[in-house]
């Protein structure tokens, strides 16, 4: 799927590290262009073979014009970053003002473009983290540059937590009925390939635009039922109540009054609720509901091709964050 930019060009990017920051970093090389990574770490050229990694601090106004930009001028500028934990105060001070102080810099170092990686979930804004994201969208939008806003559907790291639970033996883990959602996953490679040709592709510039996987959408349900057979095992399932997510929100927001780690960790539950509860697909507000039809498909891995390569143990993934169950 990688093909030679029409114009090679100068790209300085946020959050290389990441997941898809690494991806993105090796679609951008592929491509001709010269890739400056910013990051916060040394020791980390062996990973990025054919980037320039610069290090400083990405939440530091001063570090990312001193450090990264070093006065020197770029073409284009790709913020793959995002806060680990979605928490209110790690939202605010990275998906928004850090990724905007970044904008700025690359503004004063001449860049004329950029793509940023949101995500298809500030649809229906419930949580400080998407509220966060809404916002630095708009402060793109209303830079002047000619700007690419991608939505992602989900990712296949966030749909792989219960791979190891099955294996072990465990019962894949439902909420309701397994029912309530559906997804195009959507890989780190495709979803890389989709943001480093944002930079060609004219009919994705000054617009946003919400990018699942191929292939139908899939629900818990189907997900698990597909796992177990890769595995060659009789489907086994736990049901979760939505009540009893609930309960535990309630119960962690009224003690979070008193502890900010408390109230840290009831945001983190609103947003277990909110990606069980919610479809990762485009929001159809008329109607009011999701539209599976109406969520534009890429790429060509799927999400069961990517658990056969984790049952084979040709690929891993570090959950982190990610690791609900």
């Amino acid at each position: 799927m990688s093909k030679k930019s029409d114009r090679l060009r100068r790209v300085f990017l946020l959050g290389a590290t990441g997941t898809i920051g690494r991806a993105t970093a090796q679609a951008l090389l592929a491509r001709g262009n010269e890739v400056v990574g910013f990051v916060r770490r040394r020791g980390l050229e062996a990973e990025f073979a054919g980037m320039e990694i610069r290090v400083g601090d990405p939440t530091d106004p001063a570090s990312l014009e001193r450090d990264g930009f070093q006065g020197e001028r770029f073409d284009a500028f790709v913020s793959c970053l995002a806060s680990r934990t979605g928490a209110p105060n790690d939202a605010w001070a990275i998906d928004f003002t850090a990724t905007s102080d970044a904008l700025n810099a690359a503004q004063h170092a001449g860049v004329t473009q950029a793509v940023l990686l949101s995500a298809i979930c500030v649809q229906r804004p419930k949580l400080a983290f998407q509220q966060a994201k809404l916002a630095m969208e708009e402060a793109l939008i209303a830079s002047g540059l000619t700007y690419s806003i991608v939505r992602p559907t989900a990712f296949f790291k966030s749909l792989s937590g219960q791979v190891s639970r099955v294996r072990n033996g465990k019962p894949f883990l439902l909420f309701g009925d397994g029912e309530l959602t559906a997804c195009k996953p959507i890989s780190d490679g495709d979803l890389a390939s989709f943001i480093a040709d944002c930079l060609d592709d004219r009919e994705r510039w000054n617009r946003i635009l919400p990018i699942g996987g191929p292939g139908p959408a899939i629900t818990p349900k189907q997900q698990g039922e597909r796992l177990f057979e890769l595995l060659d095992r009789p489907p086994k399932f736990r049901r979760v109540p939505v009540a009893m997510m609930d309960a535990v929100i309630g119960g962690l927001s009224l003690a979070g009054r008193f502890s900010t780690r408390l109230a840290d960790k009831a945001e983190l539950a609103r947003i277990g609720r909110y990606y069980a509860t919610e479809s990762m697909l485009v929001f159809d507000h008329l109607a009011g509901r999701y539209d599976a039809e109406a969520t534009p498909s890429y790429g060509t891995e799927t999400l069961f091709d990517f658990y056969k390569r984790l049952i084979a143990d040709e690929a891993a993934v570090d959950l982190g964050e990610h690791a609900v169950f």
